[in-house]
């Protein structure tokens, strides 16, 4: 694997290094690895979908996350947008390394000492008038989009002059609190930033809300995404699974449904699965997406509580219009039932996903099958388990209503034949219940790490 040379820097993909003039330039591993794929496509302009497939491939991030790279990479190269000397921004297309004398040699063991890169002096008067003029612009509020990428350009700049030092002069002027919260979010991106605690510091409750609303503002978007995602890769499976179970139902012997019954089950279990996967989406995601520590928990229990909203919704609803209309009341799952499917689902997902700095998972080809199989597994097992508790889902609710209106045609007792029960009893209720649970996960799990 070569190495390449360009200006006063020495570039090695296969040792990890940046280093200048026998200092090594700290990277983070993915603004790094932007700067390998720049340098090994100098000859062509890198698009900034091949730049996303290729440095974030197991990640959904938003354009913005490219821009600060970029920013990151040329403050560290010494380089200015408006004239590069290395990377050039190509409008409307991406990226281009063009820096034209590229020496390209190989990395032997042969190699010039590095040291740390030498860090600015943290007193003195030279200390101060590089501080403070950052401590200003990341304390007041910014007016658009253009000025908070100058707050987070200036956070990342006070993490390289020294973090413990950031903070000490920030103290508690006015602003400290969405400036600190700054300060602790970009401190991911920073190679070598320091620990920025809230509960120790003063006003750790207007940071933390401050710091609530910078991820959800950077990560609305991606959010969003995923959210219609799973809602209706949630849906297309319900869906699937409705007019899988109508057919099944109507082709069997002493059934009295007609084939017709397949769509109507298709667009109820379309309607369930987009709902559920739509609340149970939002809250994993949200959760995710604010979350940096913690994240198994924090995924749990979003993903629980936005099933569990959409579910009470759902049944409160649905018992309503059945009582107004045909004045049929039974018991409708909904509220505890999607606390618990959604529970299991942010489980299976945490468990098969690690937490990645600056986006939320997206894993591709087998990681993702496996992703999608975990989650389906955990949301079977927490249908088996409401079963058992007699709570009923879809199936057991359809089966339910059918039963207490006269005329119809939609009881699933011949469906518990096959497993050599007289009626729908409890082991047709469980493998129902058990297939429309891992069915759900399925669908939400692809539709929610699906790249567009």
């Amino acid at each position: 694997m070569p190495r390449y040379r360009f200006g006063d820097f020495i570039l090695s993909p296969r040792r990890r290094l940046l280093v200048r003039e026998g200092r090594e330039q700290p990277l983070i591993p993915r603004y790094f690895d932007l700067l390998v794929f720049l340098v090994e496509h100098r000859h062509e302009a890198a698009h900034r979908r091949d730049i996303f497939d290729r440095v974030w491939s197991d990640v959904v991030v938003s354009d913005s996350a490219l821009s600060q790279a970029i920013r990151t990479i040329r403050r560290t190269l010494g380089d200015d947008s408006r004239e590069p000397q290395f990377i050039r921004t190509i409008s409307r297309h991406g990226y281009r390394f063009v820096y034209s004398e590229v020496v390209e040699e190989e990395d032997d063991q042969s190699w010039p000492s590095s040291e740390p890169a030498a860090q600015p002096p943290a007193t003195g008067e030279r200390a101060i008038d590089a501080f403070e003029p950052l401590l200003q612009t990341i304390s007041r509020r910014a007016a658009n989009a253009d000025e908070e990428e100058q707050q987070r350009e200036a956070a990342e700049l006070l993490h390289a002059m020294g973090t413990a030092e950031a903070l000490r002069r920030l103290g508690s002027r006015p602003g400290h609190a969405s400036a600190r919260a700054l300060l602790r979010d970009s401190r991911w991106e920073s190679a070598g930033a320091g620990g920025v605690p809230i509960l120790s510091e003063p006003a750790p409750v207007a940071t933390a809300q401050a710091l609530v609303r910078l991820r959800l503002r950077r990560a609305a978007r991606i959010v969003a995404g995923r959210w219609a995602g799973a809602s209706v890769g949630a849906g297309l499976a319900g869906a699937a699974a409705g007019a899988m179970g109508g057919l099944i139902l109507a082709a069997l012997p002493g059934s009295a449904a007609p084939f017709a019954l397949a769509a109507v089950l298709a667009v109820i279990g379309w309607c369930c699965g987009a709902a559920g996967g739509a609340g149970v989406a939002a809250g994993l995601s949200i959760a995710e997406a604010v979350t940096r520590s913690q994240r198994t928990l924090a995924v749990i229990a979003g993903a629980s509580i936005g099933g569990g909203v959409v579910g009470f919704a759902v049944e409160w609803l649905g018992g309503a219009t059945l009582a107004s209309l045909v004045g049929v009341s039974v018991e409708i799952g909904g509220g505890i039932e999607g606390f618990a499917i959604g529970a299991a689902a942010g489980l299976g997902y945490a468990i098969a996903t690690a937490r990645i700095e600056g986006g939320l998972p997206a894993p591709r080809g087998a990681a993702r099958a496996r992703m999608a199989a975990l989650t389906a597994v955990a949301c079977g097992l927490a249908a088996l388990l409401l079963t058992a508790a007699g709570r009923p889902l879809v199936g057991g609710t359809i089966h339910a209503i059918a039963q207490a209106s006269a005329g119809s045609k939609a009881t699933l007792n011949p469906l518990g034949r096959l497993v050599g029960e007289s009626n729908f009893g409890p082991v047709s209720r469980a493998v129902i219940a058990a297939g429309e649970g891992a069915v759900f996960g399925l669908g939400l799990a692809l539709g929610l790490t699906y790249r567009r």
